[in-house]
């Protein structure tokens, strides 16, 4: 049978209701995962299966980045490329990240002036990759100080603000979403550009009513909506208008905190940066998990860091992609296993989590039977142990081996 073999491993951990096997098997069977039972067992019931024997590394499900820029706003942000080669080096990217343990991606398509491609070209550039990769059909605000509006719909032709609440676009973009990535900047973003250059980054686009209508239409579609937003006034119309996912939140306060949890409301956290105040610190991370708020922690890829902030260890403001998602991570896991929280739940936030809001819920994030088998074999727990993507041995998706470091 195609795929089908046991790996042996010091310790899996399956980030599901199975927790921690020390001394463990996962049983692969066609490319899927059939099992996790303990290394004696696995060998006892499957004697004729393949054994590959990993005794001194670590197991887990490979991890999600569900909010990133990585084919649309990268490619040109990091290389001198044309649009004849804009859709090779955003592939290129995303093996890169293939390389970080990195196999499910949360893609936002915005607009960019100069980028001719629709969503679907983007979809069909990538389809061959071993990836998971979700599309968010999205509008942009950029903070230049005249305001610089796209949208997904309109590729490279800019617009207007009143463009930006016009069904005909509404409509097209929720049918063109995969997930609820931000698919409305309720914030004027700063983007990947210094202060001085967006001096209006921060400022509200939509208004109450024209936001609560934009989510009544996308939920109209079956389609949940979230929306790039930072500050206590825009978390506010956010909460008070029915979005599903937060993404940032940066400033969220307590009473929030509170109504978010008690919404179901979503949070994609990106300590890194992204928007126009202070990014989500260890301590606010912590605060949503307590709050029992379903966290997700992404890169906003690729972007330079928010300067002087403790959490990071950057010195300057060069881009920063996938690569670093175990790195800007790190501490927030270290302060909930401060807290108390065990090592599949501080997890989830790379895994689980972002993998059930770019769709993956019942395919990939964890390792637990009747999913897909894909898992990353390390030197220890990911962000929470090691942070250097060199640590990551071997990647597999769909139980083939995809990258494999000597």
């Amino acid at each position: 049978m195609e795929n089908t073999y046991i790996v042996l491993a010091g310790k899996i951990v399956t980030v599901s209701e199975i927790g921690t096997v020390l001394n463990g098997a996962l049983i692969v069977q066609n490319g899927k995962i059939a099992g996790v039972l303990e290394g004696d067992l696995a060998k006892k019931f499957f004697p004729s299966f393949p054994t590959f024997d990993f005794s001194d590394k670590v197991i887990t499900p490979s991890m999600v980045d569900c909010h990133t820029h990585l084919l649309e706003f990268a490619p040109g942000s990091l290389y001198p490329i044309t649009e004849e080669t804009q859709l090779h080096a955003g592939s290129f990217i995303l093996v890169k990240a293939l390389m970080s343990g990195i196999t499910g991606f949360g893609e936002q398509i915005c607009g960019h002036p100069q980028s001719l491609y629709s969503i679907t070209d983007y979809k069909n550039a990538v389809k061959e990759l071993p990836l998971d990769i979700a599309f968010a059909a999205t509008s942009i605000s950029i903070g230049f100080k005249s305001l610089a509006h796209f949208t997904s719909i309109t590729k490279s032709q800019p617009v207007e603000k009143e463009d930006l609440i016009r069904a005909r676009i509404l409509f097209k973009m929720a049918g063109e979403s995969d997930y609820p990535g931000e698919n409305l900047f309720l914030n004027a973003t700063p983007a990947n550009f210094t202060k001085d250059v967006v001096p209006r980054a921060g400022e509200l686009i939509y208004s109450e009513g024209e936001l609560k209508d934009i989510v009544r239409l996308f939920h109209s579609q079956g389609k949940e909506i979230g929306v790039h937003v930072a500050g206590e006034k825009g978390i506010d119309m956010a909460l008070n208008t029915g979005v599903d996912v937060l993404h940032h939140a940066h400033g969220i306060n307590d009473r929030q905190l509170q109504r978010a949890a008690e919404n179901g409301v979503k949070v994609v956290a990106t300590p890194l940066g992204g928007t126009h105040i202070e990014p989500n610190s260890p301590e606010d991370i912590l605060q949503l998990v307590h709050a029992g708020i379903e966290t997700s922690i992404a890169t906003d890829a690729y972007l330079p860091p928010y300067p002087d902030v403790d959490w990071l260890p950057y010195k300057d403001q060069s881009l920063k992609g996938p690569e670093v998602l175990m790195e800007i991570s790190q501490p927030s896991m270290k302060k909930l296993q401060e807290n108390g929280c065990d090592e599949n739940d501080i997890l989830k936030l790379i895994t689980s989590n972002p993998a059930k809001l770019i769709g993956g819920e019942n395919k990939f994030g964890k390792l637990r039977p009747g999913m897909d088998a894909n898992f990353i074999i390390t030197e220890g727990i990911p962000g929470l142990e090691i942070t250097n993507p060199e640590k990551i041995k071997s990647v597999y998706y769909h139980g083939k081996c995809v990258i494999k470091r000597d």
